[in-house]
């Protein structure tokens, strides 16, 4: 977990914010001016936004695998974030000033090979990994975040089960998980 002091950070909170800012103004992502910014964030890569107010969630969506520059990739997460994650209602202006924004960027998927339920759960490092969970052409994902709420390993994975539409304790031979890591950037909450 990183906090805005890092330079790449700041640049990334920063553009989430003005796409956020663009998409109340136009409804659409900020468009990206890459001559602006550093040569990495054309690289592709996937990323997830995630907005808190007071420490409560107020909308995260994302990629798991790369496809768009990151600067791209990080204006269309925090726009999707912000206006189309359909648990919440869109972000109103006033809400900006209490907004607070994560930028986590994701690794590259890593499949995991499971003999069983306890194998898995063996193999899942808390805090840290990412998970994603693939269930007759349904799919969900934890990012490592959410161990600081599910930090037992059997609770995140029943939570995950459950956000992917299956029963909690629900296993099979067909059920295929991947991991990933994130590198996240945070602005401070806002007061």
């Amino acid at each position: 977990m990183h906090s805005a002091d890092s330079k790449e950070g700041a640049e990334l909170l920063g553009l989430a914010r003005r796409s956020i800012e663009h998409g109340l103004v136009h409804g659409e992502p900020l468009p990206v001016v890459y001559d602006e910014l550093p040569p990495e964030f054309n690289e592709p890569a996937a990323t997830f936004t995630t907005l808190r107010i007071q420490r409560e969630l107020r909308g995260c969506c994302g990629i798991l695998v790369a496809i768009h520059p990151l600067a791209e990739d990080v204006a269309r997460s925090a726009f999707k974030a912000a206006f189309e994650d359909p648990r919440f209602k869109p972000v109103r202006e006033p809400e900006l000033e209490v907004i607070s924004l994560e930028v986590s960027v994701l690794s590259p998927l890593e499949s995991m090979s499971v003999a069983d339920e306890q194998d898995l759960l063996d193999q899942l490092v808390p805090g840290t990994d990412g998970l994603v969970i693939l269930a007759d052409g349904r799919r969900a994902t934890f990012l490592p975040k959410v161990w600081e709420q599910l930090p037992e390993p059997r609770a995140f994975l029943n939570a995950l089960r459950q956000k992917c539409g299956l029963e909690q304790d629900h296993w099979s031979d067909r059920l295929e998980f991947q991991r990933y890591r994130t590198t996240t950037y945070s602005e401070l909450p806002q007061q």
